[in-house]
């Protein structure tokens, strides 16, 4: 047993909150005390072990273990009686997922939430990797708590999440943020209450970063954010290494949860009142390939359509993973929702080809002409990537006539952002960016145009709007989500939070609708 293990096994026996925060202080000091290369070479010597991006890249014929068992160590239970948390979340629904979860951990171990930085005695940076400017964001945040730490040592402030797998991100941390308390990433969250643990009682940061990902927690806590529309965890991890993309590395090989599991979940959902969950997974539509049976994700929707609960989502795809099975169940269950998020990236096949995405305009159009004859009505929504590396005019033309094509109804479009230890980060880009700006630019003219032009044939019809609460811009109008996806603010009575409304659409707009509550139509639970 090491020193700071010592330490830790005394005070965990026998708790005082004088003692530690007296140890906190001492902590604190001795960080000071130390230079960054002093510190570095102390976390290499006994807790740290860098992320790894070669790891992180083997795929291990390696069966996943599914534990059920998870639970909070007995002298963690209540270590947060008196104490609140605050987690700050950047990124996609995954990671939002992700912050339900340490919520629902954090609540158990005695912490209650707060929003105010000042009032926190734990803050948990839930950052994303996509985007440099993501990253940027979370180191400016990471800036802006320093004074905090200051005021209160015994203040712990965590990084974690998907910039917390990047090996320069962790050293970045150890060399100019020595502050931070905990390091941890997306495959030991159900170790926060250890890690929590060791930030409190040990001596040094707390440096916890699986490459390789770990086996599947069934049991975890949850603390949802309202009782209406519900995330659901399907799987983790993606194997398919777009050249540009972090995920892989990040995120892990893909690892299906059981079926039977999620079901149950989804069960318990739709007990407790929920309207709506959405299936989520970095490549939701490789869900089961990964089993050593047969079944995927057109099978499991067959399973969830059968549960009631009005509406049933899923995000994100793959087109190449996107397979008739699905298509058919999709257009025979009215749970089942038809607005689909398809990413193409590009429209042009050479562009495709070096991204290795595995599959050609022709087959993408191919994709969508099975999907619109299955499903006439379906909303189809993408991302696309403006300026690959070395991408030419003929090639952001190709993409510009496959948005018209499809008549994509939004898009995320975003300029190629470079990321550290994947492939297209090391390819040298001829493209200037005042370009990449002006093809942005242009796509998006063009998107906001469909978008627009989409919107203009609702105007007189009747939608039904699951309601979720009051609007941001005006708490006394109410907004919600239709069947696909589209934002309707109204007026309406507070009581109808939560239900499914009719609403008939007075007036469009590029992105949202507006409308008047039809209140005959207010569903009766």
């Amino acid at each position: 047993m090491n020193e700071k293990q010592r330490l830790a096994s005394q005070q965990i026996k026998q708790p005082n909150s004088t003692d530690v925060k007296s140890d906190a202080n001492d902590n604190l000091d001795r960080l000071k005390q130390m230079s960054s290369d002093d510190l570095i070479s102390r976390y290499f010597q006994t807790t740290y072990e860098p992320p790894n991006m070669r790891k992180a890249k083997k795929r291990l014929k390696k069966d996943v273990d599914i534990h059920y068992d998870f639970e909070i160590p007995e002298e963690m239970q209540n270590i947060g009686e008196g104490k609140k948390f605050m987690i700050r979340t950047y990124g996609c629904q995954m990671n939002e997922h992700d912050t339900e979860v340490m919520a629902g951990i954090l609540t158990q171990m005695g912490y209650t939430s707060t929003d105010d930085t000042h009032d926190a005695d734990i803050i948990l940076l839930n950052t994303c990797a996509i985007r440099e400017n993501a990253e940027n964001k979370v180191f400016g945040e990471i800036g802006h708590l320093k004074p905090l730490k200051t005021e209160n040592p015994d203040l712990i402030l965590g990084v974690c999440g998907c910039m917390s797998q990047e090996e320069s991100v962790v050293n970045r941390i150890l060399e100019k943020h020595q502050f931070v308390d905990l390091i941890f990433g997306t495959h030991n969250i159900h170790r926060l209450p250890q890690l929590v643990q060791e930030a409190m009682f040990g001596k040094e940061m707390v440096v916890e970063v699986w490459s390789k990902e770990g086996d599947i927690i069934e049991n975890l806590p949850k603390q949802r954010k309202g009782n209406i529309k519900a995330w659901v965890n399907i799987m983790y991890g993606c194997d398919k290494f777009c050249t540009y993309c972090i995920v892989p590395y990040t995120r892990g090989k893909e690892r299906s949860r059981l079926p039977e599991d999620i079901v149950q979940e989804v069960r318990h959902l739709a007990a407790q009142g929920y309207k709506e969950v959405t299936l989520l997974g970095q490549n939701v539509n490789a869900y089961g390939k990964d089993f050593d049976f047969e079944y995927g994700l057109g099978d499991l929707m067959e399973e969830i359509s059968k549960i009631d609960i009005p509406r049933v989502r899923f995000t994100t795809s793959h087109p190449r993973d996107f397979d008739d099975r699905l298509i058919d169940v999709l257009s025979k269950h009215d749970n089942l929702l038809d607005h689909i998020h398809l990413p193409v990236q590009s429209g042009s096949s050479d562009i495709l080809r070096v991204m290795a995405r595995r599959y050609t305009r022709e087959q993408y159009l191919e994709l969508v002409r099975k999907i619109r004859e299955a499903m006439p009505n379906a909303t189809l929504t993408t991302d696309i990537i403006v300026g690959f590396p070395n991408e030419t005019d003929e090639q952001f033309e190709e993409t510009l006539s496959l948005v018209e094509e499809v008549g994509f109804e939004s898009a995320y479009t975003f300029i190629y952002s470079p990321r550290e230890g994947t492939p297209s980060a090391r390819w040298e880009d001829h493209t200037p960016m005042e370009v990449k700006k002006e093809r942005l630019q242009r796509l998006n003219a063009l998107v906001n145009q469909q978008s627009a032009d989409t919107m203009k044939k609702y105007q007189g019809e009747t939608v039904k709007v699951l309601v979720e609460g009051e609007s941001k811009k005006d708490p006394d109008v109410l907004s919600g989500y239709t069947e696909r996806n589209k934002l309707v603010n109204f007026r309406g009575p507070k009581s109808v939070i939560g239900e499914m409304v009719d609403v008939k659409i007075t007036n469009t707009k590029t992105w949202t609708l507006d409308g008047e509550m039809v209140e005959s139509a207010v569903e009766v639970n």
